[in-house]
């Protein structure tokens, strides 16, 4: 069966439209065409894709690595125009990160809605910038972990390591076995860092926040970064985790289609939750930041509204590409970009509804509505 949605406007990815009917058919988009009648109003945008969620929904993947919670994270980033994730998983044992796998890979055999891959966050990082990741489950990298990540039945897979803590031909042996490999809570100096983008690395995690910072005699890994015209960059545009002008200098720094908008959402997302346990100890609200009890940034209860509309109102992003940020950029970095990151014909039926203020009125998954606002 076919089912039509009329907008008055509709953002392709590329170019925007003006009252058509989107035509889906199967979960895919069958056509676009110009509206015979009443419209709703407002946006019909990409659904956003998130390369670096924790939890939401109050709850956190690595305490409960289930499929339940893969579906109330899912459901929760809906209600903010999130229709791909990869859920993530930081620093923990062996043990965890593999339970893990098999639940992505039964979500993904299942075809569970909004699930595309996973994120191995760690945990083969640097003591020095751990973050919140807990010290004790940082570790070289195994053959048991090489065989983790190099599972085919994970979907998307994207691992984020410290390259002064695996070899540039651990980098080049998961790359060449489909594996995005980032770089991340490490202390590298420039040069380890581009040898490690040389044997293949394609991109850098939350960009600024627990990796070496740009000086003037060392360039550290933000330089490396900022100077690499091939890589990736996540970034948190909380408010908190970057500030303003080292976001705005990030997308002066990198090509357009480089710069990316990812959440590193905790479980607090979509709920009132005040605090929440994170491995021995656990992690307080307040306002829209979340510490430890050290007092360290712990994930963020960003949105990928939120993300958009932040860098459309503090940065200036015009809209168009803080909506490709959100959906076709992140597509592109993790080779999905045949089928998600656009609203073309053969695509994916993913996407949302947002009114003029970034609000979202409505979120849809492989044509289903998983969220929805009174909209007319």
């Amino acid at each position: 069966m076919i089912e039509r949605i009329a907008v008055a406007q509709l953002f392709d990815g590329e170019q925007w439209h003006n009252n058509v009917e989107l035509l889906i058919e199967n979960g895919a988009i069958a056509q676009i065409q110009p509206a015979t009648g009443p419209v709703l109003a407002g946006m019909l945008v990409p659904g956003f894709i998130d390369l670096q969620v924790n939890g939401g929904g109050g709850a956190l993947f690595n305490t409960a690595p289930t499929r339940q919670t893969l579906q109330t994270m899912v459901q929760a980033h809906a209600r903010f125009g999130t229709t791909a994730m990869l859920p993530t998983v930081i620093t923990d044992s062996l043990e965890v990160m593999q339970h893990a796998a098999d639940v992505v890979a039964a979500a993904l055999l299942a075809g569970d809605a909004g699930i595309i891959g996973v994120h191995f966050e760690g945990p083969h990082l640097s003591v020095p910038k751990k973050g919140v990741h807990p010290e004790r489950y940082i570790r070289q990298l195994s053959v048991a972990e090489q065989g983790l990540y190099q599972r085919q039945d994970l979907g998307y897979r994207l691992v984020t390591v410290a390259p002064e803590n695996v070899t540039p031909e651990q980098i080049s042996e998961l790359q060449a076995t489909g594996v995005h490999v980032w770089l991340g809570h490490s202390n590298a100096d420039a040069a380890t860092v581009q040898q490690a983008l040389a044997a293949g690395a394609s991109g850098f995690t939350h960009l600024y926040n627990a990796m070496s910072p740009f000086t003037s005699r060392e360039p550290g890994m933000v330089g490396a970064a900022l100077t690499d015209p091939a890589s990736w960059c996540g970034l948190i545009l909380d408010g908190l985790h970057i500030h303003p002008l080292a976001a705005q200098l990030a997308l002066l720094a990198k090509p357009k289609g480089k710069a990316i908008l990812v959440t590193d959402a905790m479980s607090p997302v979509g709920t009132t939750d005040t605090e929440f346990a994170f491995f021995d100890g656990k992690v307080t609200r307040d306002g829209n930041k979340l510490t430890n009890a050290a007092g360290a940034l712990a994930g963020s209860v960003l949105d990928m509204a939120g993300a958009v509309r932040y860098a459309v109102q503090t940065l200036g992003v015009e809209l168009s590409e803080a909506l490709r940020m959100a959906s076709l950029y992140p597509a592109q970095a993790i080779g999905a970009a045949q089928h998600q990151g656009r609203l073309l014909a053969g695509y994916r039926a993913n996407f949302v509804l947002i009114n003029n203020q970034i609000d979202v009125l409505g979120c849809w998954i492989n044509g289903d509505a998983q969220y929805t606002v009174a909209i007319s």
